[in-house]
C-alpha cells in the first residue's frame, strides 16, 4: 500500500468515500473542490492506494499562528473504505500527516470529528489525540465564488 498525492482521475472513488462517511452527492463538484485543494499552497490532499485501488484519502490545511511559536494543520477529512478498516489505511494516512505537518513547521495537528462517530474516536485516541473542547461553529450566508 501506499499514500501519494490525490489526482483528478481520483474523483469518483473519492466522492464514493464520502459518501460512505455521510457526505453523498458530492459528484457534481468534487472535482472542483480537488482542484483547489491540489491548487492551494495551504493544503494536501493524499490517497492510500492498494492494488490500484484508493482505498482511502485524507485532506489537511496548514494555519499559521499569530500568537504561538509553532503552526497547526488541520485535517478536514480523513476517510477509509468500509471493506478495509482496521487494517492499517487510516493509520498510514495519518502518519503521512504527521510527517508532512512535521516538514511544514507544525507544532500540532487538530481534527473536528462529530460526536456520533465513537469509533472514529477510539481510533484518534489510540494515535495520541486528545480532546480539546470546544469546537464553535457559525454558518455563513455568503455569494461564494461557486456562484459568480
Amino acid at each position: 500500500m501506499q499514500v501519494r498525492n490525490a489526482r483528478q482521475e481520483d474523483a469518483d472513488r473519492i466522492a464514493g468515500l464520502l459518501a460512505q462517511l455521510g457526505y453523498p452527492g458530492t459528484e457534481p463538484f468534487i472535482r472542483g473542490k480537488i482542484e483547489a485543494l491540489l491548487g492551494h499552497p495551504d493544503a494536501e490532499l493524499a490517497v492510500a492506494v492498494e492494488n490500484d485501488l484508493v482505498v482511502g484519502f485524507i485532506s489537511m490545511h496548514f494555519i499559521p499562528q499569530i500568537a504561538l511559536p509553532g503552526d497547526f494543520a488541520r485535517i478536514s477529512y480523513l476517510c477509509v473504505d468500509e471493506s478495509v478498516k482496521g487494517s492499517g489505511v487510516g493509520h498510514l494516512l495519518e502518519e503521512w500527516c504527521e510527517r508532512i505537518a512535521n516538514e511544514q513547521g507544525c507544532d500540532r495537528i487538530e481534527l473536528h470529528c462529530h460526536s456520533r462517530r465513537e469509533a472514529a474516536h477510539r481510533f484518534y485516541y489510540r494515535l495520541g489525540y486528545e480532546e480539546s473542547p470546544k469546537y464553535l461553529m457559525k454558518t455563513v450566508q455568503t455569494t461564494g465564488k461557486d456562484e459568480q
